[in-house]
């Protein structure tokens, strides 16, 4: 059976993002190194978030990463999301809209509350668009404000 994961393309520091990675993230872990770069770091080294298969890739420079791209972690609550989000923006990581965030080593994530859908694409119409307009003004996804933006 085939075997599918993900790979990132890092500048010399994948080692160190997905040790980062692997310390947020509730069952996660590096799973094996590969090859050596002239500085001596990893050339590539695997790892799973929450079971997802990941590969780290310290290429060097010739690219960079795109927020075209976004790793998704579907939250349990607020003080889940408040946790990842400071991680992730704090040590150069920046802010986003609606939920994306930039970490220090470039990779976008979208750090998103599992109640999110059930306000923005709630039954009622009326409180969905009033939840997606406050969603839309929001870096991080406050799960209250969205709530009592659902309930009017």
């Amino acid at each position: 059976m085939s075997n599918v994961r993900t790979c990132l393309w890092y500048d010399g520091n994948g080692h160190e993002a997905a040790a980062f990675y692997v310390s947020l993230i509730p069952g996660s872990d590096v799973t094996g190194e590969m090859g050596r770069t002239q500085s001596g770091a990893p050339l590539m080294v695997n790892f799973h978030l929450a079971g997802v298969p990941y590969q780290a890739l310290n290429g060097g420079p010739t690219f960079t990463a795109s927020p075209a791209a976004s790793i998704t972690v579907t939250t349990e609550d607020q003080d889940e999301t408040d946790r990842l989000w400071a991680a992730l923006t704090s040590d150069g990581g920046a802010e986003s809209r609606c939920a994306w965030c930039v970490d220090r080593f470039g990779i976008s994530w979208q750090i998103v509350p599992k109640d999110l859908p059930r306000y923005v694409g709630g039954p009622d119409p009326e409180g969905a668009r009033r939840a997606t307009e406050a969603m839309m003004g929001m870096t991080k996804i406050d799960i209250a404000a969205l709530r009592a933006a659902y309930e009017g």
